[in-house]
């Protein structure tokens, strides 16, 4: 399975903005991009000409990284949401805030979508009473999320259930922290998804 290897923080340096890809590390002081709020590299501090194409691809970068997804399942995702009705670029916010891994992430189990990847994949996860390790696993309403029985005892979750309730669930969602269970009660829509990205630059990339 392809993944990207290299330093998170590179990634947020490179987009000039906090992707909140280390989980509790943005919050504090030791971010890089307090400290360094300008591209990685040799030429990092030099000033990139502003063109309309390079808005729209760092669009498009920031969206995938904030999600943890590379370019051609990126595309694939933008392929499938242009074929279903309504606006292509809500659609394609909605196909990656239904994927398991940021289910996990948004109800509080994991400090970071590489965290939630990882313990997906780890085979944590019941769906509707099936063990799920696929990462990319699109839930649906009434889908029914349990913790493991077997990985209730386990330090990652344990921290998780004491911080229960410091952390904003989206409302298409609702934990259950006395049985480690995640509800899921409607697809979001946009005006709940709290992605910091320009969608339509997107849409008007791919669409060129």
């Amino acid at each position: 399975m392809a993944r990207y290897t290299g330093a998170d923080c590179k990634r947020c340096r490179r987009e000039k903005v906090k992707l909140f890809l280390k989980g509790s590390k943005c919050d504090g002081p030791k971010c890089p991009i307090e400290s360094r709020p300008y591209p990685p590299g040799q030429h990092g501090r030099a000033r990139a000409k502003e063109s309309e194409y390079l808005l729209q691809m760092r669009e498009k970068q920031k969206c995938a990284r904030i999600y943890g997804v590379l370019e051609k399942q990126f595309r694939n995702y933008y392929g499938e949401a242009s074929r279903l009705a309504g606006k292509t670029g809500e659609n394609l916010l909605i196909l990656l805030e239904t994927r398991l891994d940021n289910v996990v992430y948004r109800a509080g189990f994991a400090k970071s979508r590489d965290m939630a990847r990882q313990l997906v994949r780890h085979g944590h996860f019941l769906v509707n009473g099936k063990k799920v390790d696929i990462p990319s696993f699109r839930v649906s309403p009434f889908d029914v999320i349990d913790l493991h029985k077997d990985s209730h005892d386990l330090t990652p979750f344990i921290v998780a259930s004491a911080e229960f309730g410091e952390k904003s669930v989206p409302s298409w969602i609702e934990v259950v922290p006395s049985q480690m269970r995640i509800l899921v009660h409607s697809l979001p829509n946009r005006s709940i998804i709290d992605t910091q990205v320009q969608e339509q630059l997107i849409v008007e990339l791919y669409s060129k």
